[in-house]
């Protein structure tokens, strides 16, 4: 069964912020992590993309869940562990320093979007 566009175009409409941003930064980092060198493709590129996809399964389960603070924790932690990440991809000069710039600026504010969801919860 297709889906209208119209249909499609609504649930769009009906993501949350930061899954929306995330979705961006993923993206993004699917096209970088493509110049990665050689040697770092199945190190920092698959983790980065393992960790960045966790994240996206964190935000779904988190919103459709009834004990969202699991997931939601699990996901500020692959948050963390992506900052981390991005700083030796940075260091070892995988990523240039508008790229590192980006990455960071979006981590963080999925993180402030993050924090705020969890404080929502009663989580801090």
């Amino acid at each position: 069964m297709e889906v209208p566009l119209k249909d499609f175009q609504t649930i769009q409409k009906e993501d949350l912020p930061i899954f929306v941003k995330w979705m961006d930064f993923v993206k993004w980092l699917l096209t970088t992590s493509d110049h990665f060198p050689k040697k770092a493709r199945f190190t920092f590129t698959d983790r980065i993309l393992n960790l960045a996809l966790s994240v996206v399964e964190d935000l779904v389960e988190a919103r459709y869940s009834k004990n969202k603070m699991v997931a939601l924790r699990r996901a500020n932690l692959n948050l963390e562990k992506m900052r981390v990440f991005t700083r030796i991809c940075y260091e070892s000069k995988f990523l240039s320093r508008k790229s590192y710039e980006y990455a960071s600026y979006s981590i963080n504010e999925v993180g402030k979007m993050l924090g705020g969801w969890i404080k929502q919860q009663g989580g801090l």
